[in-house]
């Protein structure tokens, strides 16, 4: 991870390890917010000494420090400055839409020393596309920069007649200020400091954040991260490394909520994806239910908010389609790409009924759960009007779009659907584990509508699951591999790659048992799983490459829904060793945090090899360890039936987990774990406030 971020609501700062953004950095560096980047240029530099970097860290999310001191300084033979003898600290923050950042220096010399120090900015306000490498020809207009005794303002009207501005204060006003460059000279004297501040404004349309007392703004950061965690479920074992793990995990789902007016949900990660995104904000939702229930409900109303109303091909919409990704920029408020949102993704709308089933029978919220009966009913139908367009019991994409996805399941790179000679499938595609998703989905919601007292809805609604399980089974089912095809191409042919998604079929359950049984063996088979974890495909496969995104690589998220099904079907040892794969790669990453992926290398060959471009802090990878405390309780609530059922099973490494705070209906659980040998685990109910019966099994 070649780079330090901080975040807070819709604003972050991306800057490489020194704390600078440096001109024509090739990397997605930047101040950005609503898909435009406000600073293309943020560089400290002490003018008159040679910096070198001594530490550089992020790790709350919120708060990045820069440690920095000087090379030896000689002029004539004789030594002016004492190598390492400034110190230079840098220190930022984001909060209430503002950046703030405090550079100080000490000086730990016997002697007066002279800094000359230079500020330097630029705003190229370009839009995240374009910075993705999309190209366009009309732009808009760079203004000349403004500038007062303590000020710089970059001022940007876009194509879309957006007027966007970043405003750079500074305190105290510094001795001069040159277009985009203001200089301080820093007098220390002997063993004394000396410091300046930054404030940073991104504007849009003459809105901007609101400067406020430092102290006070961080001291409120500080409290809501408090807050967020004293309101988690707290989880405790006697390994220290899945402590760290969990804690992680909690802090970066925390960085990356987001509220855009219907309540706090997880955007999809940074740096390119902190925007609305269905499928994995949804996802990474379902995930944290044993740790923080209500972010589902604001995850359900922003995606209800954004449902599908018309046919509209430029944007892959339907009526009743949840979203795939929402965009704020130029490029999307002038119609150059189809963000506004954008539709084409085919698995969004049956998680986003998962979630709201997943939901009813965590919480028992009937009341919200009349409310998105609409959503609900319009999704239900999207499912069978539109997705089913051929009426053959499956669920399938297509693009329409022209400046859209061409694959649209959660392998979405262009050479993820691959068929056993190494060609690429051709759409409509029926991707496995959508289908598993719609038969889940249904199955679920059968069981809301019963509970509604609606049993024509739940009749249907499992019958019309149960012909697709069966249907299924014979058609996708690959007689030669033992194993679930990825998908169904064009011609209704098999598309016989090896991979990972019929794991996610283990977690819908619409596999039958021998199948399972099939599937959960060739998961933990040396060609799919790498000691590390389950590869996205099987080494054996034509399109295998380690290094590749989709067809080859090890997504953690991708893991936890394996995980969860191999637990739904009772292989608990399959499950453990997956995890244990999991927490054990998880030290050997930055902050001891999953990426978004990292490459399929075998474990025998070494440490996990990282993937260059991985999203880092990513929601549904920061899910994945949540994951793993519901499947080490094994915990299936069911609030209207009035019941949580309790199947723990610990990985090795772990004997004892104390989890506190739990929270289920209307009350929590404090549940005590421990595991005697491989094949004893029992659990204790330490305190019980939810009024439902915890049962085994």
């Amino acid at each position: 991870m070649n780079y330090r971020v901080i975040k807070e609501d819709d604003l972050f700062l991306l800057t490489d390890p020194t704390g600078n953004i440096r001109e024509n950095d090739e990397q997605v560096l930047g101040l950005f917010t609503k898909d435009t980047r406000f600073l293309s240029r943020f560089e400290v530099a002490v003018e008159n000494l040679d910096i070198i970097l001594l530490s550089s860290h992020a790790a709350e999310n919120y708060i990045g420090t820069i440690r920095l001191t000087n090379k030896e300084k000689i002029e004539n033979g004789e030594v002016k400055v004492w190598r390492e003898s400034i110190a230079i600290d840098r220190k930022r923050f984001i909060a209430d839409r503002v950046l703030y950042e405090t550079v100080s220096f000490r000086n730990h010399n016997a002697y007066p020393v002279e800094l000359e120090v230079a500020v330097r900015v630029d705003a190229d306000f370009k839009d995240m596309f374009e910075i993705r490498g999309f190209f366009r020809e009309q732009k808009g207009t760079i203004h000349p920069v403004e500038t007062k005794k303590d000020q710089i303002r970059l001022s940007y009207t876009g194509s879309d007649d957006v007027d966007r501005a970043t405003v750079i204060r500074f305190a105290p006003e510094p001795q001069k200020i040159s277009g985009k460059e203001a200089y301080y000279s820093i007098s220390l004297t002997p063993f004394g400091t000396a410091e300046f501040e930054l404030s940073i404004f991104p504007e849009i349309n003459g809105q901007a954040g609101e400067a406020k007392d430092r102290s006070a703004a961080l001291h409120r950061l500080e409290e809501s991260y408090r807050q967020w965690d004293e309101e988690c479920t707290h989880v405790e074992t006697d390994n220290e490394t899945f402590n760290q793990l969990v804690h992680r995990s909690k802090k970066d789902i925390r960085v990356l909520l987001t509220d855009v007016g219907y309540g706090r949900f997880p955007v999809a990660g940074l740096p390119i994806y902190a925007v609305p995104f269905g499928r994995d904000s949804l996802i990474a939702a379902l995930q944290l239910l044993a740790i923080h229930p209500e972010i589902a409900k604001g995850t359900l109303k922003t995606m209800a908010a954004y449902q599908g109303t018309k046919s509209d091909p430029w944007r892959d919409e339907q009526p009743g389609k949840i979203m795939h990704e929402m965009r704020y920029g130029e490029l999307s408020n002038s119609g150059k790409v189809p963000f506004t949102p954008y539709y084409g993704t085919i698995d969004a709308t049956p998680l986003f009924l998962v979630l709201a089933a997943e939901y009813y029978h965590w919480t028992g919220d009937e009341g919200f759960i009349r409310e998105l009966l609409p959503n609900i009913e319009r999704a239900l139908d999207w499912i069978d009007a539109y997705g089913d367009q051929d009426k053959d019991g499956y669920v399938e994409y297509f693009q329409e779009s022209s400046k859209g996805l061409a694959n649209q399941g959660w392998k979405d790179s262009a050479d993820s659907i691959v068929h056993k000679d190494g060609s690429l499938a051709k759409a409509p595609i029926a991707l496995a584990e959508v289908q598993g998703y719609v038969y889940d989905a249904k199955i679920r919601l059968a069981s809301v509508y019963e509970h509604l007292g609606r049993p024509d809805q739940a009749r249907a609604l499992r019958e019309s699951a149960e012909k697709l399980k069966a249907q299924f089974a014979r058609d996708f089912w690959m007689k030669d591999e033992e194993f679930i095809a990825i998908a169904l191409d064009h011609e209704k042919k098999q598309v016989e790659s090896v991979t990972s998604n019929p794991g996610h079929c283990l977690w819908s359950g619409l596999l039958t048992e021998e199948q399972a049984k099939k599937v959960a063996e060739r998961l933990l088979a040396p060609d799919l799983f790498s000691g590390w974890g389950i590869r996205t495909m099987s080494t054996t496969s034509a399109g295998y490459n380690p290094m590749s995104y989709h067809d080859g690589s090890i997504w953690p998220h991708d893991n936890s829904l394996c995980v969860l099904g191999l637990k739904r079907y009772g292989f608990h040892d399959h499950a453990n060793r997956v995890m244990e794969g999991l927490i054990e790669a998880s030290k050997h990453f930055e902050y001891d945090r999953l990426p978004e992926l990292f490459c399929g290398y075998p474990k025998e060959e070494g440490e996990p090899v990282p993937y260059p471009v991985a999203c880092s802090p990513q929601a549904w990878a920061a899910g994945t360890p949540l994951v793993f405390v519901r499947v080490m309780l094994g915990l299936t609530p069911d609030v209207p039936a009035g019941t949580v059922r309790l199947a723990p099973s610990l990985p090795k490494g772990i004997s004892r987990m104390v989890v506190r705070n739990l929270r289920v209906g209307n009350g929590s659980l404090d549940l005590l774990i421990h595991r005697y040998n491989d094949t004893h685990t029992t659990f204790k109910v330490l305190h019980n406030s939810t009024g439902l019966q915890v049962i085994t099994g």
